[in-house]
């Protein structure tokens, strides 16, 4: 038999009871990453760069390829130019704007191993820094080839949640509902939902924060083609069961959903997480009908009504 105080260390999502007392903010952000700062590492060990890489936005890893090609042309420019006037045959610059403009697109086609013939260096420290040039731009070129593929064939979800969840009418009684769909053109299957409610309540005259897994209508589904509906039935077990929108507001409540699938594609599991806080529920409101008519028999759903709600 597992203790009531065991029950709650189990269900506060590894979060721990220090967390759970202490924020003041939502665990969970709406695109998935938790509130929460990690200190005491030193620089270097608190950096995981490949990570970093992997998981940035596309916008910012072609920023940081550009940036990083540009600064590496440029230090080997100056090098070029501090190792002579006459290191590099074919230059023709006589001002320091004009050779570091010159050795500037040298290096642009040492590093890309291109060599149209015009220039070429001379002496023993222009040949060195050519060679030196010549590796990095063979590593440099090998590692941004990997890591854009690696970014490419890493297996994600992109789910859509609705922007409010509701709680809406459901066979004679209410239920918390909110809905979702798979953004990518790629198979999900198998999958799984959980869903926890958080608040604050009052325990022995203090105030701690309690987790609530709460039960779905269904927890799973095989195939997810077109949208999900999740559904929790607030009746006589549910944590909800009696639960005002004030009471909600006051115990700042937060409900947390972890979701898990395989990607068909990759055939590995992919994950996907949100949240929603107590001001982004709508109460006494249902989701407007996505399903559109079809003439040719197809099923079709319009995902920009995913976030369609209607008061009722």
């Amino acid at each position: 038999m597992v203790s009531p105080s065991q029950q709650d260390i189990d269900r506060d999502l590894g979060l721990g009871s220090r967390v759970t007392q202490q924020s003041r903010k939502r665990f969970l952000n709406r695109d998935g990453s938790f509130n929460v700062t990690r200190r005491g590492l030193s620089f270097f060990r608190s950096q995981n760069t490949y990570h970093s890489l992997l998981t940035m936005s596309w916008l910012k890893f072609f920023s940081l390829i550009i940036l990083a090609y540009f600064l590496t042309n440029v230090v080997f420019a100056i090098g070029y130019v501090l190792c002579g006037s006459d290191a590099l045959h074919g230059a023709e610059g006589r001002s320091l704007s004009e050779q570091l403009l010159e050795a500037f697109f040298f290096s642009v086609q040492t590093l890309a191993t291109i060599g149209y013939g015009k220039m070429s260096p001379n002496g023993i420290a222009a040949n060195i820094l050519v060679a030196i040039e010549a590796l990095a731009g063979l590593l440099g070129f090998a590692l941004a080839t990997g890591l854009l593929f690696a970014r490419f064939s890493r297996p994600s979800a992109s789910i859509v949640y609705s922007r409010h969840a509701v709680i809406a009418p459901y066979r004679d009684i209410m239920a918390l509902e909110f809905r979702i769909a798979n953004e990518r053109s790629n198979e999900l299957i198998e999958v799984h939902a959980t869903v926890v409610l958080t608040r604050n309540e009052t325990e022995g005259g203090k105030t701690i924060r309690k987790f609530h897994p709460l039960s779905l209508e269904r927890e799973s589904v095989m195939f997810f083609p077109l949208h999900w509906v999740i559904v929790h039935p607030i009746d006589g077990t549910s944590p909800l069961f009696r639960v005002t929108k004030e009471d909600f507001e006051s115990s700042d409540a937060e409900i947390v959903i972890l979701l898990t699938a395989v990607d068909e594609t990759f055939s590995q599991t992919v994950h996907s997480r949100s949240s929603y806080k107590h001001d982004e529920i709508i109460w006494r409101a249902k989701f407007a009908d996505m399903f559109q008519p079809a003439d040719d028999g197809m099923i079709s759903i319009d995902l920009k009504k995913i976030h369609d709600i209607e008061k009722v």
